[in-house]
């Protein structure tokens, strides 16, 4: 029996393995974290991370050839392919501070990998690394290798989040680099055979190693700066009397370019997309070419004016002013259908409103009063440090409360901020929420997702992002 053992148990380690388990009932699977909450919570009913249809995997298949373990050395040592899925933060201080990624939970997971290792093995890169990161692993483990030897191998994941089960059971392609000679094909191909048990074979596509490395930043960072390019449109629309709605549809209807991605928001979040372009800027730095550096960098600027342009709104919407006011948050995830708050726009809003002496009340139907305050309070890029070297108890934000209910944030609020599309907003008595809200009663629509004529009909006055302004908002600059 094959035994894979993937260290790290997080949003992609878990998901992972388990549809491996799932698919591969001849691999035995073990999933080793040193984190002995979330491993307690991957063997209880309440699983760590909220995905769904993951729930369903993980129960046909714990105890049977898929275990959950803090055993990390046991489990390394016995497996056959090692997936490694730890976190890569971004650099907060020293060479690259900013921009590079942080390799050192790399670095120790490759060093106790050779420590503990007594047969060969094929140790695959997981998580989103930059380019050449398997030429450092590789001379930990061969400099530390006591005779053993060690392949190798690049296998990105390109998961979206909210459809993870979705996109392992059916993925546009896998992806695997290794190194172009005999003992690297093997590897690939031990890898490749486990995927055969229900990927198509001309959906895994195999490079070498520093192509795939590549291609997981390159595909983010070509994701990323459709967003950015429809959000630096949809501020032209609103000068204009545009509709983004209108003109992403018809850009998209062109068969070379395609609908996908052309949403206009208040902005992308989530862990890979800005970590993977800061990333790319790093590495087009590092390698003398500052063009292409500027260039990617250019999609993040552009994200980040989305969002203070968004808060800008606002403010000035409200009579240059949103001190003293209550201001309901309606979503605080960065997409529907998950809990994860990684990079989420919600936090620069909010951060961004609280500037100004707003009072929050926020409401999310999946993220914890715990998650929101911790967001709120932790500096940029600590949130990809493993839970345990996070600030301990965070600084509750005084201006901030939040509730398990919609109709209860709004209550008494001046103005409501649509912040992620969960489909229940959509469905909400705005006639309710209006007669209990302060007048004028705004609406801030950050996805698009409303309809603006009925909300107006109600009587507010509606902000959405790239849409013909109200009257109200004609006159209020868009930058402060």
């Amino acid at each position: 029996m094959v035994k894979i053992c993937c260290i790290g148990a997080g949003y992609v380690g878990g998901p992972t393995m388990a549809v491996i388990a799932l698919k591969c009932p001849d691999v035995e699977v073990a999933v080793v974290d040193i984190s002995v909450p979330r491993i307690n919570a991957w063997n209880s009913d309440q699983l760590p991370i909220y995905e769904p249809g993951l729930d369903d995997v993980v129960k046909q298949c714990r105890g049977k050839n898929l275990f959950f373990s803090t055993d990390v050395e046991k489990h390394v040592r016995e497996a056959d392919i090692v997936f490694v899925s730890v976190n890569t933060p971004t650099k907060t201080r020293g060479l690259g501070a900013g921009k590079a990624a942080d390799l050192t939970y790399w670095e120790s997971a490759a060093r106790m990998i050779a420590d503990v290792s007594v047969s060969d093995k094929i140790v695959v890169e997981k998580s989103t690394v930059p380019v050449k990161t398997a030429e450092a692993i590789e001379k930990i483990l061969t400099h530390n290798s006591k005779g053993i030897k060690f392949q190798i191998l690049s296998n990105p994941e390109f998961l979206a989040e909210g459809t993870a089960i979705k996109d392992l059971f059916n993925p546009d392609r896998v992806l695997i680099g290794g190194r172009e000679t005999p003992e690297g094909f093997k590897a690939v191909q031990t890898l490749k055979d486990v995927y055969a048990h229900w990927v198509p074979e001309g959906q895994i596509i195999t490079t070498n190693l520093w192509s795939a490395e590549l291609s997981k930043l390159a595909a983010n960072a070509f994701l990323a700066q459709r967003i950015s390019s429809v959000n630096a449109m949809s501020a032209l629309c609103e000068a204009t009397g545009a509709d983004v709605t209108q003109v992403s549809y018809a850009v998209g209807t062109d068969s070379r370019i395609g609908p996908k991605f052309l949403n206009s928001s208040v902005g992308f979040g989530g862990s890979c997309f800005q970590k993977d372009i800061l990333n790319l800027v790093y590495i087009c730095e590092c390698n003398g070419l500052p063009e292409v550096a500027e260039y990617w960098k250019q999609v993040i600027k552009i994200n980040d004016y989305q969002k203070s342009r968004f808060v800008n709104r606002v403010v000035s919407s409200m009579f240059n002013s949103v001190s003293k006011k209550k201001i309901a948050v309606l979503g605080f995830a960065f997409k529907k259908d998950t809990g994860d708050t990684r990079e989420t726009p919600a936090i620069d809003v909010c951060k961004g409103l609280l500037e100004d002496k707003a009072l929050l009340s926020i409401y999310d139907p999946q993220v914890t009063e715990d998650q929101i305050q911790r967001d709120l309070s932790m500096n940029k890029f600590d949130w990809d440090h493993p839970l345990h070297l996070q600030p301990m108890s965070p600084t509750t934000v005084k201006q901030v409360s939040v509730t398990w209910d919609a109709y209860e944030a709004t209550k008494d609020a001046h103005g409501i901020c649509i912040m992620t599309e969960w489909d229940e907003f959509k469905n909400l008595d705005f006639q309710k929420i209006f007669d209990n809200m302060q007048k004028p009663a705004f609406v801030f629509d950050g996805r698009n997702i409303m309809n603006l004529q009925k909300l107006r009909e109600i009587g507010f006055i509606v902000y959405s992002i790239g849409k013909p302004l109200d009257d109200w908002l004609k006159d209020m600059p868009a930058v402060a």
